[in-house]
């Protein structure tokens, strides 16, 4: 359990390196998508990893919110290209507070169990 927390950084580093080293054309319509996506599944890895850290890990609530948090932010970028609003800047907003606020968490986290802070 003590290296536990390794593994979505493990995972995440795996999947920046295939996705360097693979290379896959992104047709540019669908560019505003992935980058949602990618904050939201960010969102949820690091939402992950400070629950872990926390005790207080739950991995049904884990995956619904990694599945559920994508999808919502995709729906919310497609209602906006619909309505020519550009809709995805509440989710960009919305995604990167809470990137930044667990990462800050995480830090924390670590530095109490080392005994550093």
């Amino acid at each position: 359990m003590g290296r536990l927390y390794l593994l979505p950084i493990l995972g995440l580093l795996i999947g920046v390196i295939l996705g360097l080293v693979l290379r896959v054309d992104i047709p540019s319509v669908y560019v505003p998508y992935l980058g949602i996506a990618l904050l939201a599944a960010l969102d949820s890895a690091f939402g992950g990893l400070r629950a872990s850290l926390e005790g207080k890990f739950n991995d049904k609530l884990f995956i619904s919110g990694f599945f559920g948090n994508t999808l919502m932010a995709a729906f919310i970028v497609y209602i906006g290209d619909r309505l020519g609003i550009p809709l995805y800047l509440a989710a960009v907003v919305a995604f990167g507070v809470r990137l930044f606020q667990n990462l800050a968490l995480i830090r924390r986290l670590i530095f109490q169990s080392r005994g550093w802070g």
